[in-house]
């Protein structure tokens, strides 16, 4: 590891920044795991993109559907593709705890900057707090990397501000992905200060949460690399302007990629996001394929809509 388990957060202050992009994960039409186009859009990512830091077999990454050893092949890869490039944070999410620190000293051993673990599927619990505290206290205890938390309502239940900032006083608590609504990541911001980094997936909100609450961090989602080409980078090009401080020229940057994210939302069919994600790489070269079962694929004609979009939508190729 690059630093100590007590140095965990004056590491991640300085060098967890920038833009953070989750990973979908390709698959042969077979189903079998495509470890080089996997290769080859983290190259694409990070040496054409310019994309800080990636995700790495998350939800995104259909990871409910990967054997474990595929999931640490995954982190694997990652690193050494990575070459201390980008940096990488390694989901180690599973509802078997047991597993959770398995993956999580995996990705601690091979090389992994970061680990991201969401919080769990509680059965029977009403009241929460205190066993998801204990539940991160626990991953702690066993593991010296840095951890991400992350809350998110597929839980079935959100962690208040006054949770996460209790569980932020762990040693090795890093960050977290807070996917709330916007009023309680604003107050978690203002309680934590600078003692973890705070983030959310909407990049639609990410250049007002640089400008009003000094945010240095997104994390994460696909839209790095489905709204960017290597040609059109217009997502790191605001990103810049915003941490210059140059927020008139960054918003008016942003808004143009208004007719990409509307190509994106009106061709998404609600059950099928990895599938649609994923289609769209494959029209901006990158290596898509399918999804694994038991998610469903896209249909010709949802094919053929989702073409059409991307073909009127001003990315640059």
């Amino acid at each position: 590891m690059k630093y100590s388990k007590l140095d965990a957060k004056d590491y991640a202050r300085e060098h967890m920044r920038g833009i953070w992009a989750a990973a979908l994960n390709p698959f042969h039409q077979d189903g079998t795991f495509n470890e080089e186009g996997l290769r080859s859009n983290i190259r694409h990512w990070v040496d054409d993109l310019g994309i800080q830091g990636l995700f790495i077999a998350g939800k995104q990454g259909e990871f409910f559907s990967m054997s474990l050893e595929e999931r640490k092949r995954n982190f694997e890869i990652a690193v050494e593709e990575c070459d201390g490039k980008a940096g990488t944070i390694m989901s180690a999410s599973d509802q078997n705890f047991d597993t959770v620190v398995e993956l999580a000293r995996h990705a601690q051993d091979c090389g992994a900057d970061y680990v991201v673990v969401h919080a769990p599927v509680l059965h029977f619990i009403s009241d929460q707090d205190d066993t998801v505290f204990n539940y991160y206290k626990e991953l702690c205890d066993r593991v010296d990397i840095g951890i991400a938390m992350w809350s998110h309502p597929d839980s079935g239940y959100l962690m208040s501000p006054e949770l996460c900032a209790r569980v932020a006083e762990l040693p090795n608590i890093v960050a977290i992905k807070y996917s709330v609504p916007r009023e309680m990541y604003v107050r978690l911001s203002r309680m934590v200060g600078d003692k973890i980094q705070v983030s959310t997936a909407s990049e639609e909100e990410w250049l007002d949460n640089i400008e009003e609450l000094d945010w240095k961090l997104y994390l994460c989602s696909a839209p790095p690399y489905l709204l960017q080409t290597k040609a059109d980078r217009r997502m790191q090009a605001y990103t810049e302007l915003a941490f210059a401080g140059r927020f008139e020229e960054a918003r008016k940057l942003r808004d143009s990629l208004d007719p990409v994210r509307e190509a994106i939302r009106s061709t998404r069919p609600g059950g099928k996001p990895q599938a649609h994600s994923k289609y769209w790489q494959d029209l901006l070269g990158q290596v898509g394929g399918p999804v694994r079962a038991p998610l469903l694929q896209l249909t010709d004609e949802e094919k053929v809509r989702t073409r059409e979009a991307f073909d009127g939508c001003g990315l640059k190729l």
